[in-house]
């Protein structure tokens, strides 16, 4: 596995909340469902998103966008209209009293808005659990960024929309996949902008020098790896490898792993059953002890109370 492949690998979706809106203006959303990822796609007409933090996009039909949470935004016809429902955790749909707008209704199979025939047309697709995004990808990712129409692959966009209103058997296998796929190709195409900030990491990955160190370490990141070993994968010195690692990826290579590690953990830990001691085995810890320090050290809390967390 490349490093690339083990940041665009995080996404698994499982029984995600995937809707198409049909709307006619003036229409306003104000999302707060605290979901820690969303993609929403304009299929047809256009749309405007404003999230919390003051970051803007207006969409044309082809964009998508991709909001990370758990901040929330508003969806709208325009930024001035103001929002008519709130939808909250658990996609709870709750009308603003006085909003004076057509009522926000079912259509048809996945589909709801205020008009069968509105000029608007959105795909949203929710990653509702933080179990089904790694910690890795949010923390590369802003909180709003956009592809723009013909810079995705447009045929996996209208695959999931056309699903989205069907449903047959294993309907909801097949919309978490594709799901995936529409995020998975929109995030390559974003990381691959000149303007974009990926991690440092994520562009050396090409690096001749530090890219097979990247890939030896995401591809087994409970070996015992030392400098040494890690240099030996790319045919370099000890020294000429700490120094491009570190000059690329922004930290030296025994601090990357520890971060790899402990990233890798926080998501093992959301799986059902699973147990510190299994954990620190399959991240390269010798016990329990050693994870549980190295991770309250980074990330405040215990692997326990992490997991409680999640679990709540």
């Amino acid at each position: 596995m490349d490093a690339v492949t083990g940041l665009l690998d995080g996404p698994r979706a499982r029984g995600a909340f995937v809707l198409r809106s049909q709307l006619a203006p003036p229409w306003s959303l104000r999302i707060e469902d605290r979901s820690p990822l969303t993609l929403v796609a304009v299929v047809r007409g256009r749309a405007s998103v404003v999230c919390d933090g003051g970051d803007r996009a207006d969409l044309a039909a082809g964009d998508v966008a991709v909001l990370r949470g758990p901040d929330g935004y508003t969806v709208a016809d325009d930024p001035g209209t103001a929002p008519q429902v709130v939808i909250g955790p658990g996609q709870v749909c709750t009308p603003v009293p006085g909003a004076g707008a057509a009522p926000m209704r079912d259509l048809d199979v996945r589909t709801w808005g205020n008009a069968a025939d509105g000029g608007d047309v959105l795909m949203t697709g929710s990653y509702e659990d933080s179990g089904e995004v790694s910690r890795a990808l949010l923390a590369a990712l802003p909180p709003l960024l956009v592809q723009r129409a013909g810079t995705v692959e447009e045929p996996a966009v209208s695959w999931l929309a056309r699903e989205a209103g069907r449903d047959g058997p294993g309907q909801g296998a097949v919309l978490d996949r594709l799901l995936d796929l529409v995020l998975v190709a929109t995030l390559r195409a974003w990381f691959d902008r000149p303007e974009a900030q990926p991690p440092g990491w994520y562009r050396a990955a090409a690096d001749p020098v530090v890219g097979p160190a990247l890939r030896a370490l995401q591809g087994a990141p409970a070996r015992p790896w030392t400098v040494a070993a890690l240099a030996a994968e790319g045919g370099v010195s000890r020294a000429a490898l700490a120094r491009r690692f570190t000059a690329l990826v922004g930290e030296p290579p025994m601090s990357h792993l520890t971060a790899l590690r402990l990233a890798l953990a926080a998501d093992l830990l959301r799986e059902p059953g699973a147990t510190v001691s299994a954990v620190a085995r399959r991240v390269g810890y010798g016990s329990p002890f050693a994870l549980s320090a190295a991770f309250t050290r980074v990330h405040g809390v215990s692997p326990r109370e992490h997991r409680a967390r999640v679990s709540r």
